[in-house]
Formats: C-alpha cells, structure tokens, sequence
C-alpha cells in the first residue's frame, strides 16, 4: 500500500508541476485571450477587488495580479530548474571523478566538498547577490538587466548547490567501479570516458534526477527569499519573491498581494517535494522489491 500511496502522490505532484509549468510557459497566450496587461500602471484602479477584467484583482499600481503571477512564475521556476540542473551537472562530474579516481584526488574532492558544505549558504548567497556586477568586469549596459541577474541567482546556488549530488554520485561510483561489468569492460580495455558514459553513469542516473528533483524546491526558496530581501530579480520583472517583498508592508490592506504569491512557493516546493520522494520510491529496485 506504501508504493500505490507514494505513486499516488508523486502523480499529483507531477500533475501540479505540469499545470504550473504549462501556465507559465502560455503566460503571454494566457494574457492576450483574457486581456490582461501585468505591466501597465493603473493608480485609478488600485487594490481593484476580483472582476471579469481582472480575475485575482490588481495590486498596489494597480497591475493585474494573476498576469504577474503568472510572469513571476516563469522566473522562479527557470531560475529553479536551470539552477538544480546546473549544481546537479556539477555534482555529477565531481562525484564521478572523485568515486572513479579514488586515492588523493578523492581525498582532496571531498575535503572540498565538505569545505563548501561548511560554508554558511545563506548569508554567502546574500553577500556575492549584493556586488555589483558592473565591479566584476561586465559591461554597464548589463547592469538590471533582467536576465543579467537571473543567471547571477543561477551562477551562485550552482556554485554552492552541488555537494549533495556530489556525495551522492560518488558513493555510487565506489560501489560501481568494483562490480564484475565494471571490471570486464576495463579488462576489455573500454577508454575512461566510454567507462563512465556506457557503464557507470547510467546505472547512478536515477539517484541524480531524485536529488536534482529534490533540490528544485529549495532552489526555488532562495531565490524567493533573495528576491525578497531586494537582492534577486528586481522590480519590475516580476518572481514570486519580489511580489512578496512588495505585498509586505500592504498584508493588512491587500492580504491577497501576499497569499498569492506565497501559496505558489508553498505549492511549487510542496510538488517537487512529493514528486521526488516518489521517484525515489519507484526507481530505488530495492524498494520495489519490498
């Protein structure tokens, strides 16, 4: 009963994920058939209360609301996903290197990693979020510009996200190097690249999705979280992050600004969550054994 409940839940996971994604993607289609504009400012239709012109009512400029719910979802969920793939690709070579290599290379790898493991993320994620991108060398133009700090928000979780796969892929590779296909394939003389690519990589390719699955959610936290301190995708693009940063000084006046954004975090990380725990559960063999 365990497998059909987690089965279950994985599938209405999926099923939320899907709906949010495909809002996200048809965002501008979804605009253009309702009418609605997320970027005009109307200060005569401020606070607007839910209408046929405006389905979740208009916020503080008096912009639809569901029109930018459904532009900042598509920020938080590319920043979300782009940045678990990008930390996930990370962690896979350096677990790879580390599980196949073994010796002083794996040694110095997990120091490494247990260095960045360390590291308060948080508080470091809101220190490199602060600098100014025009005093690391780029040029002036780029400066707010929206996907300028969109792959900022990318560039720093991957650098600091990649530990957990890392862990993870190279356990896996210490029990794969030593398996009897494992050892054929060298003994034939199967090159490194080919070892990994055709023998190993693909039978730890499913503990990667599970973490990377996993660790979406998480991504989509910090960057709600910088974005509500001010240091993430800046107004007027919106993510669901800034809307919250925006609604918190108007949660009495409007409560809607803030619930909506939120309970869309809360159900994103929620789905992922459900989502992962369920693939776990199908593709661990050992779990469908029991």
């Amino acid at each position: 009963m365990t497998g059909y409940r987690s089965s279950a839940a994985a599938l209405a996971g999926g099923v939320v994920l899907t709906g949010l994604a495909l809002a996200a993607l048809l965002a501008p289609a979804i605009e253009v058939a309702l009418g609605l504009d997320g970027e005009t400012v109307d200060l005569f239709n401020r606070f607007a209360a839910p209408s046929a012109d405006h389905p979740l009512g208009t916020d503080e400029l008096g912009r639809d609301l569901l029109a930018r719910l459904l532009n900042g979802g598509r920020v938080s969920l590319a920043v979300g996903l782009a940045a678990a793939l990008a930390a996930a690709g990370i962690g896979t070579v350096i677990g790879l290197i580390a599980g196949m290599r073994g010796g002083w290379v794996d040694a110095a790898l997990m120091r490494l990693t247990d260095g960045v493991i360390a590291l308060p993320l948080l508080p470091l994620l809101i220190v490199l979020a602060a600098v100014d991108p025009v005093k690391l060398g780029l040029p002036g133009a780029w400066a707010g510009e929206p996907w300028v700090e969109l792959l900022r928000i990318v560039v720093l979780v991957a650098l600091f996200g990649w530990t957990t796969v890392a862990r993870l892929v190279r356990a896996r590779a210490l029990a794969l190097r030593d398996q009897e296909f494992v050892i054929a394939a060298r003994a034939l003389g199967v090159g490194p690249l080919d070892l990994v690519g055709r023998h190993v990589l693909p039978n730890l390719l499913s503990q990667v999705i599970v973490a990377t699955t996993l660790s979406v959610g998480n991504v989509i936290l910090l960057e709600s979280v910088l974005s509500f301190l001010g240091l993430g995708i800046q107004p007027p693009t919106p993510s669901w992050g800034n809307m919250l940063t925006n609604a918190q000084e108007l949660v009495w006046q409007s409560p809607a600004l803030a619930l909506w954004p939120g309970g869309l975090i809360f159900l994103t990380v929620i789905a992922f969550n459900v989502l992962g725990d369920g693939l776990q559960d199908r593709l661990d063999p050992r779990a469908q054994w029991r």
